[in-house]
């Protein structure tokens, strides 16, 4: 008999067999350990057939900044089968228990890094994060920064992390779609590589502004995670790469997409790619709708409809109103069909979309992306806060 269980910690190696068949990688015996250790926070659903465990989703309760306000996120991994049985709807199944789950457990978004973005898209995922890359020649860094302070490598202890986490707070603030890393999250998902290299960048009064998780090896400096609080400490990190320049020859690391380093340097022809990374999707729109921090518009009247079309979660079908008032600001509601007020027809995907700043209505619109009334788009323009969205983290 088939059945689909939520896994308790019997069932950790079948867990771990699978993800080192599915995703290719093989465990020691300590790495398994620590994955297990890692795992303790995920709530694991799998698919039980012939009495073994078939395929399995991890839902990962996690909270993530949207423009500034904190918001519950289900973060799906580790979604795994068996090949002998693949494509009977299993995964299919998971994934809908899963955002069913996050749904009472009021997780109003959920992210997910895709292995093909298709196959997440049908079922109301979308892509709304970019990694950039940048791979450069260590001589490009040979500049005088200028940096006032000083920059100190750290180990890994609980007071090292709590300086991380302040920093990278501070340095979070400025994205939407930023992670808010645990002491858990820092300890077995950041600073998991026992080769990871930590530098933390101090003021000339010594409070640390930024920090370097990096690696070294084979002439190669990579950067794994950055953070900054301010200019200063953005030149304290570069002069200390630069100070590398008799080990290193290339520098590779992972950037927001509006990165002004090629702005900086004398020479900016170096490889830069920019790869769609995370994808993102609304689990319950009148929660999302409900949360949302609608920015203050007084000088302008709102009034539009917005009709969601979600085919895989159809609870979040349906027409919602979008209009201001001088007590509440803008609020949503669900109402009935009327042609004398504008409106705009969004996908759940693309909504997503714009709700994060990913992508404006106006592009999306003129793709025919979305579909409706001119003065609907151009007053969800109005309504959406401009800021960069970046998701520095992986899972």
């Amino acid at each position: 008999m088939e059945r689909m269980i939520c896994l308790n910690s019997s069932y950790t190696d079948e867990i771990l067999n699978l993800s080192e068949y599915a995703f290719q990688y093989k465990l020691t015996q300590q790495e398994r350990e620590e994955k297990a250790e890692q795992m303790k926070e995920d709530q694991v659903w799998g698919w039980i057939a012939d009495n073994q465990l078939a395929a399995k989703a991890h839902l990962i309760p996690l909270t993530v900044n949207l423009h500034g306000k904190p918001l519950e996120m289900g973060g799906v991994g580790s979604v795994a089968s068996w090949p002998e049985y693949r494509r009977g709807g299993k995964v299919k199944a998971l994934l809908y228990k899963l955002l069913t789950e996050m749904r009472q457990q009021q997780q109003s978004i959920s992210y997910l890094h895709p292995f093909s973005v298709p196959f997440y898209r049908k079922y109301g995922w979308e892509l709304t994060f970019d990694r950039t890359t940048y791979n450069m020649p260590i001589k490009s860094f040979q500049n005088d920064w200028n940096g006032q302070g000083s920059v100190r490598r750290g180990s890994k202890g609980e007071k090292t992390i709590s300086t991380l986490d302040a920093i990278y707070q501070m340095y979070a603030k400025k994205y939407t779609g930023t992670l808010h890393r645990t002491e858990h999250w820092w300890k077995y998902r950041i600073l998991k590589h026992k080769d990871t290299h930590i530098a933390i960048a101090y003021a000339a009064d010594q409070t640390p502004i930024g920090y370097l998780l990096f690696t070294i090896k084979q002439s190669l400096f990579t950067v794994h995670d950055m953070a900054f609080v301010n200019i200063n400490a953005r030149h304290l990190l570069y002069q200390f790469i630069q100070h590398h320049d008799s080990m290193v020859h290339n520098v590779e690391l992972s950037v927001p997409a509006d990165d002004p380093l090629p702005l900086l340097i004398g020479e900016p022809r170096f490889e830069q790619k920019q790869m769609p990374y995370f994808m993102a999707r609304i689990v319950d729109v009148d929660a999302f709708f409900e949360q949302y921090p609608f920015p203050i518009i007084d000088q302008t009247k709102i009034d539009f409809t917005v009709e969601v079309s979600d085919a895989f979660l159809t609870e979040n079908n349906g027409l919602f109103l979008v209009s201001n008032s001088i007590k509440e600001g803008i609020v949503t509601e669900r109402v009935e069909a009327d042609p004398n007020v504008a409106r705009v027809k969004i996908a759940v995907q693309q909504l997503v979309q714009i709700l994060f700043g990913y992508k404006r209505p106006f592009t999306l619109w003129e793709a025919d992306l979305i579909q409706g009334d001119a003065s609907a788009v151009e007053q969800l323009e109005m309504i959406i806060p401009e800021q960069q969205t970046y998701f520095p983290d992986f899972f």
